[in-house]
């Protein structure tokens, strides 16, 4: 099933290219001596013992996934790779496998002071997934838990600002808020809150 990025999520990965291709200089950019050696070696090193480093060379990334391939420490060009059959080359290349499909969590019973003074105990589940499996790989470490933290936070700030009765009678406008909010925040990180329920 292919994955529709929205208008949204386009300008999101246009400005965080803009933002890395600005940082970046040619020197920068450009494969040194070294490397080029040390992929050289890796490529004679794979035909040497290609019978045997078939079995280490020979990657497969499922239908929904995608591969972030490092090289000496530097994402190839293209982006995410996949689906399908991929060669790495051992002792230079390392491979990341990001997982496109949508991810639940429970964000943890909540104790927050309403604008009323009252206490209450809020839970909620978000649905998000990865829209862009390099950014989600050089922006944050762990999505998953990134994105949990942010729900944990965004819950209590917005809950924090409504009276009882308005939580109450309120729901669905409240876990809009609080998906538009997590949206916002998850973007830079390549990641799409869908839904959110309270």
């Amino acid at each position: 099933m292919a994955t529709r990025s929205t208008p949204k999520d386009e300008a999101i990965i246009e400005s965080h290219m803009h933002q890395t291709t600005a940082d970046t200089t040619p020197a920068e950019n450009s494969v040194d001596l070294c490397s080029q050696i040390l992929i050289g070696l890796s490529y004679l090193l794979m035909i040497i013992t290609m019978p045997l480093s078939l079995c280490f060379c020979i990657k497969i990334v499922q239908e929904y996934e995608r591969a972030v391939i490092l090289r000496l420490g530097r994402i190839l060009p293209g982006g995410g790779k996949g689906p399908g059959l991929f060669c790495v080359l051992p002792c230079v290349d390392t491979i990341i496998t990001i997982d496109l499909r949508t991810a639940t969590f429970n964000v943890p019973p909540q104790e927050v002071l309403t604008r009323d003074s009252v206490t209450v105990s809020v839970d909620a589940v978000v649905y998000s997934r990865v829209f862009n499996p390099v950014i989600s790989v050089t922006n944050v470490k762990n999505t998953q838990y990134a994105t949990q933290l942010l729900a944990q936070t965004t819950l209590r700030n917005i809950l924090g600002t409504k009276t009882l009765q308005e939580i109450l009678s309120d729901r669905e406008a409240i876990a809009q808020n609080m998906q538009i909010q997590l949206d916002e925040g998850t973007g830079p990180w390549g990641v799409k809150v869908e839904r959110v329920e309270m």
